[in-house]
């Protein structure tokens, strides 16, 4: 199939051509014919799909048909993080430079002042991060009462991230006769459930299963102990291979530091993550995609929208936490129809955390067994519980002579089951991202 198949406008012909698009990904052939006969939609479909194209392309043709550029808000899309908005604003306005489209974003960490103008002037989409439009929305700056389709872009994340509350308000203030359109990366059950909420009369379009991976991206997992990941990885940053590369790790502190190392041993590395304000996200990212930086260090969260075509490497220093996000970060490589290659740090302690990876995407992932930091820890070495004073209580009963075993291995098991719960209990904290 092609894309003059799919019962487009002319101008959006065009302007995918001059993106040098030919035929449409699986996600963009099911979605685009329901999206535009104004069905509400569940697309499920890998990052690095093309899923803005697939709601972006019909939205702004069902604006064409209905010639309808007055320059009230009729497209919402609803995005949970400021990359992300950034990179569907600009989809958006590409697709639509052969018509009287108008679109603009709005999000949280610069000024609002400039972004007010603009909501001023007129829209016809808007792109927003769900905290500045809810805050804007309180001050009267925003009007959704046209808004004719809702989207909700990276659904899963949105719930990762604690939004929900926040959209909900949001959808509050829309007409309940709209079209509604939720895309994902992976289809949990809170997916599935919001999806029932919010959709009506909705078609499911899912290509490939959550279980699954991006096919053309090479996986490999080196086991190597905590305090030598950053020699390994300084090691492979030399490699000619590897000539970009994506660097996740789980916190914020982590990311500053990991970088801080990467740049005194000459490696020009970028940091983002969300204690970052918005210029320097910006410029960071600028920096990494122009080549001027061969790294970027980032936290899950502050990742998620970036697009880079070339990326050739994604690295995940530490394993995430949740076996999907792993989706989403190789799916940061290996975008329209590239290879990629994604390479995995695996300690003792996140042993556990990889298994729970190979099973959501079925597949073993293959082991580096030849290099020079390989794994020695073969104990998981538990840190004590409680204050210090009762630990050096403890310590010097185990030093006694009187029913020293049976102490040492009393007090053990309840140490155990204290890191157990340390270890493997949730926070719903979420600032360290």
């Amino acid at each position: 199939m092609k894309f003059k198949d799919l019962n487009l406008a002319e101008s959006l012909l065009r302007a995918i051509e001059i993106e040098g698009y030919e035929t449409p990904s699986a996600i963009q052939e099911q979605a685009i014919p329901h999206i535009l006969n104004g069905k509400d939609v569940l697309g499920c479909a890998q990052t690095g799909t093309g899923k803005t194209a697939a709601f972006a392309l019909p939205l702004i043709n069902n604006l064409i048909e209905e010639d309808n550029f007055d320059r009230t808000i009729k497209v919402l899309v609803l995005t949970p993080t400021r990359e992300l908005a950034l990179q569907v604003r600009d989809n958006f306005i590409k697709y639509g430079v052969d018509t009287r489209l108008k679109c603009s974003v709005i999000l949280g960490g610069v000024n609002q002042r400039s972004q007010v103008e603009v909501l001023k002037r007129g829209v016809d989409v808007l792109v927003a991060t769900p905290g500045r439009l809810l805050d804007l929305i309180k001050q009267r700056r925003v009007k959704l009462k046209n808004v004719k389709t809702l989207v909700l872009d990276e659904a899963d994340t949105m719930l990762d991230m604690g939004f929900i509350h926040n959209v909900k308000k949001i959808i509050s203030y829309i007409p309940e006769e709209r079209q509604t359109l939720l895309f994902s990366a992976t289809m949990p059950n809170e997916v599935k459930h919001l999806a029932k909420e919010l959709l009506k009369d909705y078609v499911t379009v899912k290509v490939n299963s959550e279980s699954l991976t991006v096919e053309k991206i090479d996986q490999s997992v080196y086991f190597v102990d905590k305090i030598n990941k950053s020699k390994l990885l300084l090691e492979l940053l030399e490699e000619d291979s590897i000539k970009s590369v994506l660097i996740f790790v789980r916190t914020k502190h982590g990311a500053d530091k990991l970088s801080e190392i990467l740049s005194q041993n000459g490696i020009n590395t970028g940091v983002i993550h969300g204690d970052k304000p918005q210029k320097a996200r910006m410029l960071a990212l600028k920096f990494f995609k122009s080549g001027k930086h061969k790294a970027l260090v980032a936290t899950d969260i502050a990742a998620r929208g970036i697009d880079i075509t070339e990326l050739s490497h994604v690295i995940n220093y530490e394993i995430p936490e949740k076996a999907e996000t792993y989706i989403h970060r190789i799916g940061r490589t290996g975008r329209a129809g590239l290879r990629g290659t994604a390479i995995s740090f695996c300690n003792f302690d996140e042993q556990r955390s990889l298994k729970d990876v190979e099973r959501v995407i079925n597949k073993s992932i293959p082991v580096v067994g030849e290099h020079n930091y390989k794994m020695e820890q073969t104990v998981l070495i538990r840190k004590p519980s409680g204050n210090r004073k009762n630990n050096r209580k403890n310590n010097n009963k185990f030093s006694s002579n009187n029913n020293g075993g049976n102490n040492r291995k009393n007090t053990s098991k309840k140490n155990n089951y204290n890191s157990s719960r340390k270890t493997h209990g949730r926070s719903n904290n979420k600032s360290k991202y």
